[in-house]
């Protein structure tokens, strides 16, 4: 049954989603991040792929080309589950907002809501932490020994 909430119920309403809407900051933020690594390592493919088409040799490109595209992968994975967390994110504030216009009982929706974005998040991080590792492990500093 529609019901049409008070003034009081809809500012706790707002109250309740800021929470949300901070943590969506949050993933935009690291969103962000993503998208600049990725770009980065697209960027340094297309160099070597450059050098490559005016006749330098492939062979001293594989493994750091084998690095670049398993970077790729890792930062597409992260983008995925980090724009999943936003989504479920918005959906949790959707539901307060559905849940109280219509007084429906939310709280499990919200939990369960709330924790898938949790999961996409830490799956995220995770992905980010190892594709930071693997670039890491690929930087070579100081002169290289033949």
């Amino acid at each position: 049954m529609l019901s049409s909430p008070e003034i009081s119920d809809i500012a706790h309403v707002v109250q309740l989603a800021v929470a949300p809407v901070f943590l969506l900051t949050g993933v935009g933020a690291i969103l962000s991040v993503l998208t600049t690594r990725m770009g980065r390592v697209i960027d340094r493919a297309h160099r070597i792929d450059g050098w490559i088409e005016e006749g330098k040799n492939p062979a001293n490109y594989v493994d750091e080309l084998s690095t670049l595209s398993q970077r790729l992968g890792i930062i597409h994975h992260a983008i995925t589950l980090c724009s999943l967390s936003a989504f479920f994110v918005c959906a949790v504030i959707f539901t307060i907002f559905v849940g109280t216009y219509f007084s429906a009982s939310i709280g499990g929706a919200v939990a369960f809501l709330f924790a898938a974005a949790m999961i996409m998040l830490i799956g995220a991080l995770i992905m980010f932490m190892s594709e930071v590792q693997i670039a890491r492990r690929s930087i070579l500093i100081g002169p290289k020994s033949n």
